[in-house]
């Protein structure tokens, strides 16, 4: 398993540490690359593991290097269709991604969640509801929440559980992965400029399951039509869920009661506006997802349901921040594209000031537009995209439309928009590259911003 070859780990970021401390693990010999001329190899070093050694090289690979590299590990930012990369593969060199060199230290039991939105959500409230029933020292929350795989696997055992969060680019390098239980929560236009097409993007997220079989379970979304067309080829034994419609079998919202239905027996489980913290539809379809996925690992259903009662909102997923003299601000940083920013504006009961706009992943916004349903007080927009956006939302008939150059511009200028009764929605439809390093940034700049204002 890699002992003594030569590793060449792309990408000097907290997954290409967590890769190396792995590879070390494994007796193999590492080099850790970064194209950013800027760095530091030393600095490199410095974020090392104690104990683990590597060669660090930034700016441009030596040839020598590139020739004698045996296996490729990929960090999840890494486009596997960069020159370097092809020329490896074209060499039969083994590439990996972070996901698939940890999986081959697994250990344990592994669930994992994809899907264009509320990964994030379903990936937290299915590790609260594992804890709860394991126990935290045999729980591992990992992936694309933030917490490399390969930083983590090595704590697991027989009797572990590790939940992952898989983003599309984690998923283009797997291999061997299979994960007991699965879910794709929804497939929407996403990522556009790494995946470059539709149907390459979808089947990176139909990747979750492809080693999977009738021994493991996939969880899929009734109500998106690429789920469930995947359902009918699915290798894993599929189990549906729908917020639209009553299923004959699978998990299903009847009025405001989550119903469980199997072999013709129903249950009631719960009910969604008094049993549950989070807000809105796809909220909803997140807790089924997370309800359906912890059945397949066999958690007892009372200690499921326990949880997701206290469960909270997660950060920077239209999260509450504060009302300051009759406004109430909305963080929903985490709306980086526009079918999560559809949830945003649903979630809003009051005449909204919007906050869109950043980097652009090449989406088209017109579905979004359609979702402010007259809520839409002011369109404040920043960021690469602002004046696509405009155009966009102007076809639409929608000219309430403001820009502001810097982000503490945008955030004043709301403040002075705002009147008692109305809500800041701060929820872009757009990543954040350009204008921050992540979306966890911009929000807790909004939070602190909103925070600072007097009462």
């Amino acid at each position: 398993m890699l002992e003594g070859q030569k590793c060449l780990i792309i990408g000097s970021g907290i997954s290409g540490i967590g890769a190396a401390k792995l590879l070390a693990n494994f007796g193999a010999q590492i080099t850790l690359y970064d194209s950013n001329e800027k760095l530091d190899p030393k600095e490199m070093e410095k974020k090392l593991p104690d104990g683990v050694k590597a060669r660090c090289i930034a700016g441009e690979l030596p040839s020598e290097v590139e020739g004698e590299t045996e296996a490729l590990i990929l960090s999840p930012g890494v486009p596997t269709d960069i020159p370097l990369v092809l020329r490896m593969k074209e060499r039969g060199v083994n590439v990996l991604g972070e996901i698939e060199l940890a999986y081959l230290a697994e250990k344990g039991t592994v669930a994992a969640v994809t899907g264009t939105n509320g990964k994030t959500t379903t990936t937290t409230l299915l590790g609260e509801i594992v804890k709860a029933w394991l126990g935290e020292e045999k729980t591992f929350v990992v992936g694309n929440i933030g917490n490399p795989y390969t930083l983590e696997v090595l704590g697991t055992t027989p009797d572990s559980v590790t939940v992952g969060e898989l983003s599309s680019f984690q998923l283009e390098t797997i291999k061997t992965f299979r994960p007991h239980v699965s879910a794709i929560l929804n497939v929407t236009p996403d990522h556009l400029n790494r995946h470059h097409t539709m149907e390459a993007y979808v089947q990176a997220k139909e990747a979750v399951a492809m080693n999977q079989t009738k021994e493991d379970v996939c969880v899929l979304n009734y109500e998106n039509d690429y789920t469930r067309d995947f359902g009918t080829r699915c290798p894993a034994r599929v189990v549906y869920f729908s917020s639209a419609r009553e299923l004959d079998e699978g998990y299903f919202l009847r009025g405001t009661r989550i119903i469980r239905k199997f072999d013709g027996n129903e249950r009631d489980l719960m009910d969604i506006r008094t049993d549950m913290n989070l807000v809105g539809i796809h909220n909803a379809e997140n807790v089924m997802a997370g309800i359906a996925m912890a059945e397949g690992l066999g958690v007892p259903m009372d200690v499921i349901l326990s949880v997701i009662k206290v469960f909270k909102a997660v950060e920077h997923r239209i999260e509450y921040v504060a009302t300051k003299n009759g406004v109430v601000y909305y963080n929903d940083s985490k709306g980086t594209n526009p079918d999560a920013a559809i949830q945003g504006i649903k979630a809003m009961d009051r005449p909204t000031i919007l906050i869109g706009g950043g980097y652009d992943k090449q989406n088209t916004y017109d579905e979004w537009i359609e979702s402010f349903d007259g809520k839409v007080k002011w369109l404040v927009l920043i960021g690469q995209t602002r004046e696509k956006i405009a155009e966009c939302a102007k076809a639409h008939g929608i000219d309430q439309i403001k820009f502001a150059d810097t982000y503490d511009e945008c955030l004043k200028l709301c403040t002075e928009l705002a009147e008692p009764g109305d809500a800041v929605l701060l929820s872009p439809a757009c990543a954040s590259w350009g204008m921050f390093p992540n979306y966890e940034t911009r929000g807790k700049l909004f939070k602190e911003y909103v925070n600072g204002l007097p009462d």
